[in-house]
């Protein structure tokens, strides 16, 4: 073993590059060679405020609507009972969509479905709620 590295040394020795001799030191020591890129990882900020803004159109606020509005309308019109199931996750393109906790109240609400629309469409405005939709969830 030992005489193994001073012949590595010896061959080092007749190239005699400071920076290839470090390189290969550090190399055998850590077990692994040095990255050659440790930028490549590194993201930017806009990257991420363009994710965050998506996030934003997927509430609401693309469409102008107040998320707690939205929630405080749909306990209002879906009486105790109902809001205790379910919960409204976005507003999206004119889409509600409704997080029902049970298969049959997401059943109930689909009959009730064109009875709700007409109640949300007049309190948040007709131009904005154009379905509802239900995830079991």
């Amino acid at each position: 073993m030992r005489t193994e590295i001073l012949e590595r040394r010896r061959a080092m020795n007749k190239h005699a590059n400071p920076r290839r001799i470090r390189e290969e030191i550090l190399a055998e020591w850590r077990g692994c060679e040095e990255a050659h890129n440790l930028n490549a990882r590194v993201h930017l900020p806009d990257e991420f405020v363009a994710a965050i803004m998506r996030g934003f159109g997927a509430t609401g606020a693309a469409d102008g609507l107040d998320e707690e509005a939205v929630r405080t309308a749909w306990k209002e019109l879906a009486g105790d009972f109902i809001a205790r199931h379910t919960e409204p996750v976005s507003v999206k393109g004119g889409h509600l969509v409704l997080r029902v906790t049970q298969p049959a109240m997401r059943f109930h609400l689909e009959q009730m479905k064109p009875m709700l629309l007409e109640r949300i469409r007049s309190q948040l405005g007709a131009e904005r709620i154009r379905s509802v939709k239900f995830t079991h969830g």
